[in-house]
C-alpha cells in the first residue's frame, strides 16, 4: 500500500491521498498507515484522539478552531460523505507566512487528507448535504485551550465559496484574530 503526498504553500502542511484498490464488489484502502506515511517522507505523531462530525446542509462553517498552547493540536483530516472547503491558516505570529491560508477541497471523490500542523487554525465549509468529517488528532481536547476566531477575519480574508453560512454559538461569539489569545511561534515547527 502507497500514500501520495503533496506540499502546499503552507510550510508543514500536506496533502495524503491513500491508494485505492477496487473491484465489483467496491474498494479497499488503508486509511490510515504509518509505514506508508513514513516511506512517503513524513512521519506521523501518535494519535489520541478521533473525531467525526455530521453537517446537514451546504453552507454550515466549522472554525477556524485550534487548541492554544500548551495542548495544541496537529490533525489529519478526511471527508468521507459529501464534499467540504477545508481552510489550514498560519497562526504563528513570528512567521513568514502568519495570518496566509489555503484552502483544499476534500470530498469522498477526490479521496484527499490534509495534515494541519498544530500551530495552524482549521475551518471547512460545507459544500453539499450531510457531510462526514473525520479527523485524527494528536492530542486530547481540554475546553480551556479551546479557541475559535472568526471565519471571514478580515486580517485573514479567506474567500470563502458560500455566503452567509450557517456557524454555531461558539463561532458566532468568537473573536477576531486580533483579540484572540493565540500563542503560536515559529518554534513549535522545530519540534
Amino acid at each position: 500500500m502507497a500514500v501520495h503526498l503533496t506540499k502546499t504553500d503552507l510550510d508543514g502542511v500536506l496533502i495524503f491521498v491513500p491508494d485505492y484498490f477496487y473491484d465489483n464488489r467496491g474498494y479497499y484502502c488503508e486509511t490510515f498507515s504509518e509505514r506508508s506515511l513514513k516511506n512517503a517522507g513524513f512521519v506521523p505523531p501518535r494519535f489520541v484522539q478521533d473525531n467525526q462530525s455530521l453537517s446537514l446542509k451546504p453552507g454550515i462553517v466549522r472554525g477556524i478552531h485550534f487548541q492554544i498552547n500548551p495542548k495544541p493540536q496537529s490533525k489529519l483530516v478526511r471527508c468521507t460523505r459529501g464534499k467540504v472547503f477545508d481552510v489550514v491558516v498560519d497562526l504563528r505570529k513570528d512567521s513568514p507566512t502568519f495570518k496566509k491560508w489555503i484552502g483544499v477541497e476534500l470530498s469522498e471523490e477526490n479521496q484527499k487528507q490534509i495534515w494541519i500542523p498544530n500551530w495552524c487554525g482549521h475551518a471547512f465549509m460545507t459544500l453539499t448535504e450531510n457531510c462526514i468529517v473525520q479527523y485524527k488528532v494528536d492530542e486530547l481536547y481540554y475546553p480551556e485551550y479551546d479557541r475559535a476566531i472568526q471565519f471571514d477575519d478580515p486580517d485573514i480574508n479567506v474567500i470563502w465559496p458560500i455566503k452567509n453560512p450557517v456557524k454555531s454559538q461558539k463561532d458566532i461569539k468568537a473573536p477576531y484574530l486580533k483579540d484572540s489569545d493565540v500563542n503560536f511561534t515559529m518554534e513549535m515547527s522545530k519540534r
